[in-house]
This record gives C-alpha cells, structure tokens and sequence, in this order.
C-alpha cells in the first residue's frame, strides 16, 4: 500500500495548478489522472475550438504563450500543451494513466483509502480536482431510436462528422452557438434552440471583455445572481474573437428557434421564449457597455469612442415570426447536436462530502467533509473561477488550508513538535495590523 500526505485526483488545469501550490508549501504529494494532461481539452472538444479569453487572460501567472500573440486565442492542442509545459516546469508529481474508483474515510485512524486501477494509496488529505465536465447531459427529449443522429457537444468533432442535411444545434453558449456557427458556414441548413443567455461583447472601446469584466469587478462577484443558474454565456474566441450576434446569424441564414420542449411523431416543438431569450442578451449586453462607458468617464480613460457597438440589426423574420414546431423530416433534419451542458459524476467519493443532489458542499473549496477538498468548480470563490487563471488562485487558498492544517496536526504531535515552522497567515495579518 503505497502513501501520501495528500493525493490530488485530476491533472486538468484545476489538477496542475494545485500541485503547483501544494510545491510551494512543501507539501508532498501526488496527481492521479486517469487518461493523459488535460486530456479533456484533447479528446471531448470539437477540432476547431480555440480559448474563450485571450492569450494575456487565459493563462497561469508564472507562464505565457510564448508563440501567440497576448490578444490571440489558443487553439486546444496548444492549450493542452501549455499545461503539460507548466508541470514539468516545476516538476509537478503526476502519474497518468491511473483511474480512481473509490474514495473512503478510514476508521480509527486519520485519512482516507483510495482504490485506484493501480492499486490502494493512503492519503491523509484528498484534492477532487475533476472539474465540472464529468458527464454530458442530453435531456430526454428525443427518443434514442428516433430516425436522426443525436450527439452531444463533447462529441462533436467537425461538419462532415454529421450525415448530409440540416442539423439542429441545442443550446446557445459558446459551445452551441460555435458549432451552429461552424455548420452554416460549412453549408448547412442550421437550426439552433436559444434558451436564457448573457452576451458579452468580444471587444468594446479598444479592450477585451475580459478585461472590462476586471475592472468592474465582475470577476470578484462572489455569487451568481438570483435567476441565473441556468443562464449560458455566448461569447467566442473564433476567427480572432468575435461578438455573437444572433440576429446577424440568422439574416446569414440560421433559423433561430425558442428552447426544445418536446418531441412526438417526428415534430419537435419549442416554448414561445425566443423573443424574451433575445431580449435578454440585449440587455446583458447594452448593460455591460454602459458600465464600461461609465467606468471610462468616472476614470479619464482615454478610449476611442464606439458607437457602432449600439447598433442593432433589424429583426429577422424566425425572430419576428418564431417556429412553434419543426417536423424533422420535412426539414431535412438528419442530426441534433446538443450543446446541453454537463454535470458532475462522485458516484466514487464516498465519503461525506456531498449533499442530498450530489453536489459538493464546501466553502472555497474547503469541504464539509474535513480533508477532502474541491478545485476547478464553478463559482467555488467568485464568478472568475470558471476561468484558468481563476482556478489558479482558488488552489492557492485550498493549498494554504492543507498547510495550516498540516502545521496544527505537528503541534499536536510532541515527537514532531519542535520540528514544526508554524505560519499562520491569517493569524499573522490580524496580528500586524
């Protein structure tokens, strides 16, 4: 039985950055990952997806792109091997190809057992760093036995993937609006389900929404606002970066359509909410440039003036008159792609960690569940945590507990005792000031 002090499962970004962290403090440990590096940005991503941010943005702090420009976007491979490159600057201790199937709390003594397709480790402390994309979902709409090709997003790869003929696209994030995007101008004919959306643009006034969203603050928001847990984001690194604009896609020839309701005899049919979804992304986005031109009056900024960023496309005729229903055959629908989104899978945490839904119950990825923490969930801190370089300061705070917890469990020891360098930053600061 091999062991640890602390074994971290995942070596995606989430994984990387926490053994960084855990480095630095001196904590020894070891990353499992069950395939290769940030496999998930290699295999469960369609060929074409670059970065949502920018080069500048999306990025640990102690590495750059060194071949793309600090405004470009990277393209998946190159991201992949941008957190290869990160672990092995700092020799991070990470063994692939080593799957882990079961997590519990031992009795009678500290830690946990961790089963692994490799064997049994012991760890005193245990980082779930898996992230958020474990598992697609595809809502039980249409029949699996339908007579149209049903994939997930995670599975898509490029046009000629899918069987001739139209395609509806499910969902209108950056993932499904992307892949709609793709498929039109590959020639098809593109229907594409919009449901609740924010709609940043790509670029306002010479700076990057990233950017604005800093200095607003908008990446320090410590929780998502009321209404919103089932809001995507639509914004794109494609071509450069472009802002999504739904009207201009369907004056190109995409049929927007409302949220998928239902399917019976070969018709699916849609709730009457296009309009309002549309109108929403309006209003998210106008919203975000009247922040910014108020931030850049309040602060003197000498920015070049947009007002072409205000003009607004007229309606098209699937916005003013939206489909109720589409008989797939009719239409020459011959595949449905669906841009639904994933959820989490701890059917192998069995430990108490989890609520009732199967959600992990934590505080900044602390857990309910004394050793076990979480990195690389969304809004585990603030809103900016679904980004790199968000991750990468929220396991800076968890390798910080583990080292405080590390340091109380010394001084409970009198045979380690003196060896103890007892640092409390918290303690300190409160102290100092």
């Amino acid at each position: 039985m091999e062991t640890i002090d602390t074994l971290v499962i995942g070596a995606g970004q989430a994984g990387v950055a926490m053994s960084e962290h855990l480095s630095r403090q001196g904590v020894p440990h070891l990353v499992l990952e069950r395939h290769r590096i940030a496999e998930r940005w290699r295999t469960e991503r369609w060929d074409s997806l670059v970065a949502n941010g920018p080069a500048w943005h999306d990025r640990f702090p102690g590495l750059e792109f060194d071949d793309i420009s600090p405004d470009g976007f990277a393209p998946k491979e190159r991201v992949a091997a941008y957190f290869e490159a990160y672990a092995r600057k700092f020799n991070a201790p990470i063994r692939t190809g080593v799957e882990v199937t079961q997590v519990v709390r031992n009795h009678g003594k500290p830690g946990f057992t961790v089963n692994t397709s490799a064997g049994v480790i012991e760890a005193q402390r245990v980082v779930v760093a898996t992230g958020p994309f474990q598992r697609p979902v595809i809502p039980p709409v249409v029949p699996q036995d339908a007579a149209v090709l049903q994939l997930h997003s995670a599975q898509y790869r490029n046009p000629a993937q899918l069987p001739p003929g139209a395609v509806l696209v499910v969902g209108s994030g950056s993932s499904g609006v992307q892949i709609a995007d793709e498929l039109q101008r590959a020639g098809r004919q593109v229907y594409l389900s919009v449901g609740p959306h924010d709609r940043p643009p790509r670029g306002y006034r010479g700076r990057d929404f990233c950017w604005w969203l800093g200095v607003l603050g908008e990446w320090d928001a410590p929780a998502m606002k009321p209404g919103a847990e089932h809001v995507t984001i639509a914004v794109s690194g494609a071509r450069g970066g472009e802002t999504i604009d739904f009207r201009r896609l369907a004056h190109q020839g995409m049929v927007l359509v409302g949220m998928t309701q239902s399917f019976a005899d070969g018709v699916i049919r849609f709730q009457p909410d296009l309009a309002r979804n549309i109108a929403r992304g309006d209003a998210n986005y106008l919203a975000l440039l009247d922040a910014a031109d108020a931030y850049a009056a309040r602060n003197g900024l000498d920015l070049p003036p947009e007002p072409a960023a205000r003009q607004v496309l007229a309606d098209p005729a699937c916005l003013t008159e939206p489909l109720a229903e589409l008989d797939l055959t009719a239409a020459g629908v011959t595949a449905i792609v669906w841009a639904t989104g994933f959820t989490t899978d701890y059917s192998w945490l069995q430990v108490n960690a989890l609520d009732d839904k199967g959600k992990p119950r934590h505080h900044r990825g602390v857990s309910s569940e004394p050793g076990i923490y979480f990195v690389g969930l969304p809004w585990l801190s603030r809103r900016g945590s679904s980004f790199i370089w968000g991750v990468w300061h929220d396991a800076s705070y968890v390798a910080d507990h583990i080292a405080i917890q590390r340091q109380y469990f010394a001084q409970g020891d009198p045979g380690r005792r003196q060896q103890a360098d007892f640092h409390h930053p918290v303690a300190e600061a409160a102290i100092q000031n």
